[in-house]
């Protein structure tokens, strides 16, 4: 036990979110799971019965909302107590049982939307104008007949639902290997101990100031996967095999469709994506030069790029400095936006302190009917009060998507999810950047946010491409193996990072380290929310409360129409290229900004 740890009755209650909110007494919380257990026996009486007339169809929906809201509530408050200690048994135990009430709920109502999409579109939408009671089932319903065409005969659905008892078999592979099986060798730190390369060590070798502790480390690394290439590839083309057979049966045109189709999103957004960045890739070439520069090295190496070009700040920010910093960087949303981050930071939405046992990491999540929560582990520094900005970010987007919306409407789309949050950090950076007086710390703010733009607009877009490629390839029934994967991910490194950086051979793994490659198209939303977002707060900035009003038509939209035209409301539209273009002439303004300051 680390002594410096303090145990979770050592913090002060004011620095704990409160979660009486959600039950106020644990004999509550055992009321809802009889409540939900009764509940849900009585779905299979409606079998075969869901669309006989409308009050039948009403009673089945009603009863569908119901039990999804308690057992929705009912896993909340047993996890969120659960990751207060990890080591707490009375949790991990209502944890599991709150899973089972979960999974029995999945079981015992999925006859409802086979059954519902077995009846006629104009039937549903007739039911729908019937009563007022039930004009907030027509998104779902919207959605669920735009999908319809990839719903096969119930035969075929069974099969599928049984083979998809072992088609995660490639991520699991994946997933034992990478952190259980893999081992990395021994490197020596900047003191010559000899220290256990892992996971979480790498990351911060690559920031050390010894170039030949980055070097080492990098080599250490990839050679360990390389080791295990052949078998690493065989892993990842079967996950590219079975995204394929899915997409092949339930008739579309590609994987890649298949993946967008989810969130109606259109493929031009896609592929805007990956045409801008490639447009702006002289931009991220130029960057690599100034940080060759400021690194006073001859050659930039991929091991340098993730070197900070100026020494962080050493500044100690208590958690109250932290909320403060916070609360003036989101200024511009308005007074509104303020009282309710205020209300976030005053009344229990926020577990703040790191403690024996305690999840590690950041997030926000919420339960329909309660406000949001945020587990922080808050350590006094930069970063994590970005982390604050960041994770109320998502928890503001939840407040007004759960006011505002129906419990069928309230549940925004991943392609959003890092818009608020990422908006919240962009409108932060810029008010200290504007704010400092201090040129090391003003430098050390940019090259942050330059950061941001690398890893998360460039760096995912990469990965998106990687994704585009090779699942064409296997769409295509091209033949991939370990050396074209290597080859298709070095060649895109070339690409992306040009002559200022050389690209070394080992980087050509570095695909076979990327858990989100077995969640396909998914990374290429990172990038288009960075996108959306600076975009955002770049309006928001210049046009002030008019923006700021359209920004809150986005926060409360939820999930009420597709996320495209959602993003519409704030005004931005991801089907056209402007908004990236928008997030790269604030990557070229922070690069003359960055020069100026130090030549300067």
């Amino acid at each position: 036990m680390e002594v410096n740890i303090k145990n979770r009755n050592d913090i002060k209650d004011e620095f704990k979110w409160n979660m009486q909110d959600v039950y106020s007494d644990e004999s509550l919380w055992e009321e809802d799971y009889k409540k939900a257990e009764e509940l849900i026996e009585k779905l299979p009486a409606y079998k075969g019965k869901i669309c006989e007339d409308v009050d039948v169809f009403e009673e089945i929906l009603t009863l569908m909302t119901n039990i999804e809201m308690l057992v929705e509530k009912l896993y909340f408050y047993a996890n969120q107590k659960y990751y207060e200690n990890l080591g707490e048994g009375k949790y991990q135990l209502l944890s599991d049982k709150s899973e089972k009430i979960l999974t029995g709920f999945y079981t015992a109502s999925s006859f409802v939307e086979p059954e519902l999409l077995e009846e006629t579109e104009e039937k549903i939408f007739e039911y729908l104008e019937t009563k007022d009671s039930l004009g907030d089932y027509k998104q779902y319903f919207n959605d669920l007949f735009r999908q319809k065409k990839h719903i096969l005969d119930s035969e075929t659905e069974e099969l599928i639902s049984k083979v998809k008892k072992f088609s995660s078999g490639a991520s699991e592979i994946f997933s034992v290997f990478n952190n259980v099986d893999l081992k990395f060798p021994t490197i020596k730190d900047e003191k010559g101990n000899e220290v256990k390369l892992t996971h979480s060590k790498f990351s911060l070798f690559l920031e050390s100031k010894d170039r030949k502790v980055r070097e080492n480390a990098f080599k250490a690394l990839y050679s360990s996967y390389s080791e295990f290439k052949n078998t690493l590839a065989a892993v990842y083309i079967n996950n590219l095999k079975k995204d394929n057979f899915y997409a092949d049966v339930r008739k579309f045109n590609s994987t890649r469709e298949m993946f967008l189709e989810d969130s109606n999103i259109p493929g031009e957004v896609y592929d805007n994506l990956i045409s801008t960045v490639n447009d702006n890739l002289h931009l991220l070439h130029r960057y690599m030069k100034i940080k060759m520069k400021m690194l006073k090295v001859s050659e930039l190496h991929l091991y340098d790029v993730y070197v900070p070009m100026v020494e962080s700040v050493k500044k100690s920010i208590s958690y109250e400095m932290a909320k403060i910093m916070v609360h003036d960087g989101l200024k511009p949303m308005g007074e509104e936006y303020l009282d309710i981050l205020k209300e976030g930071f005053e009344n229990g939405w926020i577990d703040v302190y790191e403690n024996q046992g305690k999840r590690s990491g950041a997030y926000s999540w919420t339960t329909y009917g309660v406000h949001p929560y945020v587990l922080l582990n808050f350590q006094p520094n930069l970063n994590n009060v970005f982390t604050i900005a960041h994770e109320m970010g998502h928890a503001i987007h939840s407040y007004y998507s759960n006011k505002c919306q129906s419990y069928t409407n309230a549940g925004y789309k991943i392609f959003v999810a890092e818009v608020a949050s990422t908006c919240n950090e962009s409108l932060l950076i810029n008010h200290l950047i504007n704010n400092s007086d201090d040129k090391l710390e003003k430098a050390y703010l940019i090259n942050h946010f330059l950061e941001q733009f690398r890893t998360t607009l460039f760096r995912q877009t990469m990965f998106a491409e990687f994704e585009d490629i090779v699942h064409k390839m296997t769409n295509n029934n091209e033949s991939l193996n370990a050396d074209k994967l290597c080859e298709i991910y070095y060649d895109l490194n070339k690409k992306y990072f040009g002559n200022e950086v050389v690209i070394d051979k080992e980087i050509e793994m570095e695909w076979a380290r990327i858990p989100h490659f077995y969640n396909s198209f998914y990374v290429y939303q990172y990038a288009t929310g960075f996108s959306a977002a600076v975009a955002l707060s770049k309006k928001i900035m210049e046009e002030g409360e008019s923006a700021v009003e359209d920004y809150k038509k986005f926060l409360k939209a939820g999930c009420s129409d597709y996320p495209i035209e959602i993003l519409k409301l704030a005004g931005v539209d991801m089907a056209k290229k402007e908004p990236i273009e928008l997030a790269m002439k604030m990557f070229e303004k922070l690069l003359d900004e960055f020069e100026e300051l130090m030549e300067g």
